[in-house]
């Protein structure tokens, strides 16, 4: 008796607009996460499970006891390791048809030769200066750029191209307590809401099912549990 496999993806391909094709898109595509903290793990195990071919990760931190709150691809066990790595492996169990890159890394310079290549980068960083040489490397490259903060009760994404970028949204660095989310209070499930909105974000993008949040940022009180909508200046289409 022939063994029919089940197609994972048929819910994908089921979709109004999307179908074959669109899943066709996500399995040729290569996506950079930059980040695997709150934003990076559950967007990466999003992407990976959509069907999305070729992911790198890149990140330079270990995983600590304080992120296990938030960083969804992590267990107690992985306390100590390079989060890239335990990231990959997890990945690797949830999604096996997703070939997985790591890199234990911070970009610096580099950062325009090291994202060469990707079709779309998800920007998952929690610092200024990182968010900052993420932003400039996907504008010299022309490549669209997912991106997203969260601090305390509140997430922010949007969808930086044609000619938009975080440098319109912040033309100056924020305070401190502002740009950076290591050291003060965080919710939990806010960064995966905000993580699977970016996810959510790749998705339409690379499989050009529509315009996404390009020209939006939407912001998200968790206590109140609202969205709302903030048109983004600049750009071509401004």
């Amino acid at each position: 008796m022939t063994r029919v496999e089940a197609d994972a993806f048929v819910r994908h391909r089921a979709l109004e607009g999307f179908g074959a094709a669109g899943q066709d898109a996500l399995a040729r595509a290569r996506v950079a996460v930059v980040g695997a903290g709150g934003l990076g793990c559950p967007a990466a195990l999003y992407l990976a499970a959509a069907g999305v071919g070729r992911l790198t990760l890149i990140d330079s931190d270990r995983v600590s006891v304080t992120n296990l709150h938030r960083q969804v691809l992590f267990g107690p066990e992985d306390v100590g390791r390079p989060k890239v790595e335990a990231a990959a492996e997890a990945l690797a169990r949830l999604a096996p048809g997703t070939e997985v890159t790591a890199l234990d890394a911070r970009l610096g310079a580099d950062a325009p030769a090291v994202l060469e290549g990707h079709d779309l980068i998800l920007d998952c960083t929690d610092t200024w200066p990182s968010r900052l040489t993420v932003n400039d490397a996907a504008v010299a490259l022309g490549v669209p750029l997912v991106w997203g903060a969260v601090q305390g009760w509140f997430g922010q994404v949007t969808v930086f191209d044609e000619g938009r970028t975080l440098r319109d949204v912040f033309p100056h660095e924020p305070p401190q307590d502002l740009a950076v989310c290591d050291g003060g209070g965080v919710l939990g499930p806010l960064c995966g809401q905000v993580g699977t909105a970016m996810a959510a974000q790749a998705v339409v993008l690379l499989s050009g099912t529509g315009r996404g949040l390009r020209g939006t940022l939407q912001v998200l009180d968790a206590r109140e549990g609202v969205w709302r909508a903030l048109p983004v200046a600049g750009g071509a289409h401004a």
